[in-house]
């Protein structure tokens, strides 16, 4: 009998555990704007509306290859999140408590 995902899981060691969760969560980390709006379930339509603006200019926003700071706050704010930036160094990393509100 085929055994399941967990139960293969769960006999391994937990550095390697953490080390399969530290991939998964960098990988989550790379959806397009797109699939983050689809993955929090809101529309194209539903973030216009929090944002005041037309549902075109949300789907302008997703197919650009850059995004201001100040927009992509505002994107994941309507979405009900929020950003971090961390700048990392080969030796250190440091979380930026600059708030990209007033940006």
């Amino acid at each position: 009998m085929a055994k399941s995902f967990n139960e293969l899981t769960n006999k391994l060691p937990e550095n390697i555990k953490k080390k399969a969760e530290d991939k998964t969560n960098e990988l989550m980390l790379l959806l397009t704007l797109a699939e983050l709006r689809e993955e929090r379930h809101v529309t194209q339509k539903d973030l216009a509306e929090k944002l005041h603006v037309n549902q075109s200019a949300i789907s302008k926003i997703e197919n650009r290859a850059g995004i201001s700071l100040s927009n992509l706050y505002k994107l994941v704010k309507a979405m009900g999140g929020e950003i971090e930036i961390t700048a990392k160094f080969p030796d250190k990393s440091f979380k930026l408590n600059q708030s990209l509100s007033n940006a």
